[in-house]
This record gives structure tokens, sequence and C-alpha cells, in this order.
């Protein structure tokens, strides 16, 4: 037995959901009684990241996550006996391409589960597909919430989670009182900001600033002379993408020194996975609100990371939605073994109250509203491309996708 597999297989050993027991292998035609890609001895999913295009510096690393979690599950035994298999196909940072393909894996591929998305522009895109032909999406993103459906399961965090608790805690230890929103130009930035302000406004603050850009775009110069100009406490930034490249180095030659904080940088969208390609050294010192770094110091933690890195190369990094992709097909595989079936209706019926104990994060557990409990944390960035944790929330936060007074 080599090396990598010892490694997958202790790691997938160890990833037990509560109240979940490993099935024998029951009949095809009492788990699978919908025309779904399941045989006697395998099952099939589908895995749509994109591979191409801007989006891919960020949804690459889901891709890989999400294949460590379906080979792990299948060197601990597969699910209801079965090993998973796996169509991927590449959205290519297109939205309608994204739902061409999910339409593709539905109803040519009949794949059991999609793994899959970054933006929240793709997943509107998909939405649609995913209810009429009654598909399940894990869905590994933070995002601005203000959606609910019974086809996702949305393992990253909403609003409330993320937004509202980092600028909370923006106020509360740095004593912010002025922001500056810069977003990419969609509906994740836009609505995150919607609410951003509105969050401000309650507080009695102020928004001196906001500006939109198109993916993939790279001239920054202009919207940094007027953050100069305007002097704000805080730029709370959601620009996605390979724009991050050019904005943070735009940024550092433009003489920002983000360790003086003088104007803090508190990003949503910023993981290591995009520092891997924007480079350490120009984004030390800015902040990040996520529910998971890779620097995160736990027993679960510290196993993924090893495994992750031998899998993939000891130089990759984990970012936050890597990890909650990683989530995924663990969270399909508890609920498929709860419900006894492949079936959808089933599933979605079994997935809440599903918890894992031994996720990177350290636990997460899953709502009746389709999103996880979880922790917000705040990091700020080193130069070796790794964020340091300064602030975590004692307790699990509920999810609340319409969180009142902000829709």
């Amino acid at each position: 037995m080599g090396k990598l597999h010892k490694s997958l297989l202790g790691l997938a050993t160890a990833m037990v959901f509560a109240g979940t027991v490993q099935a024998a292998n029951p009949p095809t035609e009492e788990v699978n009684t919908t025309g779904l890609a399941v045989t006697d001895d395998t099952v099939t999913v589908g895995i749509l990241h994109s591979i191409t295009g801007t989006m891919s510096i960020s949804e690459i690393g889901s891709v890989q996550a999400e294949k460590l979690a379906i080979q792990q599950i299948n060197e601990s035994g597969g699910v209801l006996g079965r090993k998973i298999e796996f169509v991927q196909e590449d959205g290519a940072s297109d939205w309608p391409t994204f739902a061409e393909k999910t339409r593709k894996l539905l109803r040519q591929d009949n794949v059991a589960a999609i793994f899959g998305c970054w933006t929240s522009a793709s997943r509107k895109a998909v939405l649609p597909v995913m209810e009429q032909y009654n598909g399940m999406l894990y869905y590994p993103t933070f995002y601005e919430g203000l959606e609910q459906s019974p086809n996702v399961i949305y393992t990253g965090q909403e609003a409330t989670q993320q937004i509202l608790a980092g600028i909370d805690w923006a106020v509360k230890e740095k004593g912010a009182k002025t922001f500056y929103l810069l977003g990419s130009d969609y509906i994740w930035p836009r609505t995150s900001n919607k609410i951003a302000r509105k969050h401000i406004d309650k507080k009695s603050l102020k928004v001196v600033g906001e500006e939109y850009y198109p993916l993939g775009h790279t001239q920054f110069n202009s919207v940094i002379n007027k953050i100069k100009l305007r002097k704000p406490d805080v730029i709370f930034a959601s620009v996605v993408g390979g724009s991050n490249v050019a904005f943070y180095k735009q940024m550092k030659a433009a003489g920002v020194d983000f360790t003086d904080e003088k104007p803090l940088l508190l990003t949503i969208s910023v993981t290591e996975d995009e520092i891997r390609g924007i480079g350490g050294e120009n984004v030390e010192g800015i902040y990040a609100s996520m529910k998971y770094f890779q620097s995160l110091e736990n027993p679960n933690n510290e196993e993924f990371v090893a495994a992750f890195k031998e899998a993939y190369g000891k130089d990759m990094v984990i970012g936050d939605v890597t990890q909650a992709a990683y989530l995924g097909p663990w969270l399909w595989k508890a609920a498929v073994e709860k419900a006894g079936s492949f079936d959808i209706d089933k599933i979605r019926e079994a997935s809440p109250g599903i918890e894992l104990t031994k996720a990177p994060e350290g636990y997460v557990r899953v709502h009746e509203n389709h999103h996880l409990w979880s922790k917000t944390r705040i990091g700020v960035a080193q130069t070796d491309g790794q964020y340091k944790v300064v602030h975590e929330t004692a307790e699990l936060m509920e999810p609340d996708p319409f969180p009142e007074g902000y829709q």
C-alpha cells in the first residue's frame, strides 16, 4: 500500500458523520427509482466548475477538493457500497455555458448529484435547470444569501455569517466609520454591497464610494486615485477572479501599504487560492472575513491539508471555497446513506440535521434551510500567502439567508 493510499484511507476513515452507518450494498432497484446513473457497483456524479477563463484562478481548487473527497470516499467503501465515478464539465467562466452543461449532466449523464459553480451568476444560471429536472447541487461559495432552493445545499456562508460579521468586527475592533465598497460587476458583489450598505447605514456610519468593474478587468488606477482622495477607513472588497491580480499589484505600485491599515482592506473574496496568483507580497496586511483558512490549527484540518498537498503538490494552497467544496461529496454521502437511497427527493428530506464532526473547519451541520451552521473568522494576510486568524466567533452561527431588513 503506497504512502498516498494510506493517507487518503486514513483521512477517509476519520470522516465519519454522526448518525450515519455504512450500509451493505442494497439492490439498485431499491436505491434508484428515478433513472439516475447508478449501477450495482457505481454511482455517477457531476463536477461543474470553470477550469478556463477568468474564474479558473478561483475554481480549480474546488475541482481538486471534490476529486479528493470522492477518492477518499471510494477508498473507504464508497456510497451504499458503490464507487463514485464523475463526469467533469467546464463552465468556462460563462454563465450560459454553466446552464448548458448542467442540462447535459442531468439529462444525458443522469448524474446523482452535481458539485459545482462559484459565482452567483453561474448558480443563478444553473438553478432553473436544477429545479426543472430535480437535480441536487452542492454549491461551495460564500454568497449574498436571499435564496433557498430545495435543489441546492449551500456549503459556503451566506451574508449574515460573512458580510455583517465582518463589518461588525471592523467597527468594533478597528473603529471603522467610513467605507469604500468595491466589487466586480455581477450579482454577488452588487447584492453583497447592498447588504453591506444597509448594515453600515444602520450603524449610522458612512459609505464614501462604491464602484464595480467587469469580470476580467485589469485597470484599477482610476479607482485607486479615488480611494486615496476620499480616505476611507475601510475598503470593503469583493473583486473576484483574475482581476484580483491586477488590483492588488496596482494598489502596491501606487504606494498603498496595507500593513498601515490606512485604509484597512477587508475582503470577502480573496482566499489563499487567489493569493497564490496575486503574490503574498502584494496582499500582506489585508483582512478577510471567511469561515475557513488553511492555517487553522485543529487535527481535522492538519490531516486535510496533508492529504491535499500529497495529492496535488506541496506548493498547493487551500482557500475557503476549496474547503467548502470538499464538504460537498461528504455531505451528499451522509444524506444518501441516511436516506438509504440516491433519489433526490429522499436526499432532500434526509439532509437537514446531517452533521460533519471531522470537517477541516471544525464542525458543520445542515440547517433546514439547506445552509450550514458555521463559525465566522477574520484573518490577516501574511507574506507567505497564508492568513493568520485574529478573530473567531465563539459559537456556530445559525444561517439566515433572508435576514430581516436586508432584502
